[in-house]
């Protein structure tokens, strides 16, 4: 019988760090074994700033998901981002000393790791080199150049190059949870395999996930990655926005955001307010609905502005580079209310919001086909595609059938019968036998409850 490919993907995210284990069913789907979910502490705007906190969440997330799954983590697929993630457009050759030979797999493996030696920023490191059209021999615009024959091979690639120093400490964190590091990915590209269709891709469409700590940005057209960017603010910043405008605690701003947030202020009305408890004692706090619209939609205004200026770069205004099926949002500020008409006014793009549920298996619970969880999905579908072997289920010994003895055992000044199991050791406790601890609890009540009598028979 051939073996189980369990895949495993870890979200190391500002908010949340996700662990999620899947494998593909008879159908091709995704089917998701187990998950697990813990707050993300140590983790500022994508990049680990704290490695004891970001290891005993990554441990807290790999843990739920073991127990949920019945499955042990072996190995994981990392998501990367942060605002040191860059990326860059390059194009590199080889000559082939057969020109009537067939092109092969190791062909285009020795012209990519050849892009893996280019010289690098001090600090910096090669996360992905993605082929996007090839050339043979003058030839262009050739999208598999396998089985071809040619004495020159080129390609431009889209290179995604990282702070080195980040990367190691993500790869830390891992090791010192107890489990090794099958890969990485830019998170961009995990969410853009979860949500985006093969005919946006070919189309060409603008993936935005709108993280807790940032936005990230993936373009296609013709099916070939074109772009990526990451922005260093996310769901975060207008948590942030939203404790200073209203002088309000951390929790009470992501609580009012994510319940009656709203991208634009248009929709509420004047008379629309909300009641804080104030702390220790204090007076409630009454917000206007609009006003916490119009903090919002400031901070969103930026953020997609900002996202703009990238699908510009790209040159979105170019005929032949146009974005036919428009913007693709997901992450969890996708559920933010309204923000698809707003991106929809701000960029004059069509705009949807991504969920993950194209690739998941029908049955799969609805909180995974949620935005939230687009970035887990991606990770865990690249770990299939690595057919590697990571989770293996628990070994659970069957327990030994032991005999069971019906004697009838005499208990202290009951003499009750009771059946005893083979093995098992039932303490009898004699008639209310109680602990120190019970009377001396008992003792301190006791008199409690004499002293507001006295007090009660004293004032009357």
């Amino acid at each position: 019988m051939e073996k189980e490919n369990i895949a495993v993907g870890l979200d190391i995210g500002t908010t949340k760090i996700v662990a999620m284990i899947g494998k593909k069913n008879e159908y091709g789907k995704l089917e998701i074994l187990g998950i697990g979910k813990s707050k993300s502490l140590g983790v500022k705007r994508g990049v680990v700033d704290n490695i004891t906190q970001t290891i005993q969440s990554i441990q807290q997330a790999v843990q739920e998901a073991e127990n949920n799954s019945g499955y042990k983590i072996k190995d994981v697929v990392v998501g990367i981002a942060g605002q040191h993630i860059r990326s860059i457009q390059h194009s590199d050759y080889i000559s082939r000393s057969n020109a009537e030979e067939v092109i092969g797999d190791k062909d285009i493996d020795l012209l990519i790791n050849q892009v893996h030696k280019l010289a690098m920023l001090p600090g910096e490191e090669i996360i992905h080199v993605l082929p996007q059209e090839f050339k043979i021999d003058g030839q262009s615009e050739i999208k598999e150049p396998i089985g071809m024959c040619g004495g020159r091979l080129e390609s431009s690639f889209h290179v995604v190059v990282g702070q080195a120093s980040s990367i190691r400490n993500v790869g830390r964190c891992i090791q010192s949870s107890g489990i090794e590091l099958s890969g990485l990915t830019l998170e961009p590209l995990a969410s853009a395999d979860a949500v985006l269709s093969q005919e946006e891709k070919e189309a060409g469409v603008a993936l935005i996930d709108i993280g807790g700590g940032t936005t990230d940005l993936a373009i296609f057209k013709d099916g070939i990655i074109r772009h990526t960017a990451v922005i260093p603010f996310g769901g975060n910043v207008i948590t942030d926005d939203i404790k200073e405008g209203c002088s309000i605690i951390e929790k009470q701003a992501e609580l009012l955001k994510v319940k009656f947030g709203s991208a634009w202020p248009g929709e509420n009305k004047d008379n629309e307010i909300v009641s804080i408890p104030g702390l220790r004692g204090r007076e409630p706090k009454e917000i206007s609905l609009k006003n916490l619209s119009k903090i919002i939609h400031a901070r969103v205004v930026e953020i997609i502005e900002q996202v703009f200026a990238e699908i510009k770069a790209y040159g979105h205004d170019d005929p032949r580079r146009k974005l036919i099926a428009g913007i693709v949002l997901t992450g969890g500020g996708a559920q933010l209310n309204h923000i698809k008409q707003l991106v929809e006014y701000i960029t004059g793009m069509d705009t949807r919001i991504g969920y993950p549920n194209e690739h998941l298996a029908g049955n799969s619970d609805e909180e995974i086909s949620s935005p939230l969880y687009a970035t887990a999905v991606g990770l865990v579908m690249n770990s299939i595609e690595n057919k590697t072997q990571s989770a293996v289920k628990f070994y659970i010994p069957e327990p030994e059938k032991v005999p069971v003895y019906r004697t009838p055992v005499p208990v202290p000044e009951y003499n009750e019968v009771v059946a005893v199991e083979a093995g098992e050791n039932i303490p009898v406790m004699a008639k209310h036998e109680e602990s120190t601890e019970t009377k001396i609890r008992r003792s301190f009540f006791d008199k409690y409850v004499d002293k507001i009598k006295d007090f009660l028979d004293n004032a009357e």
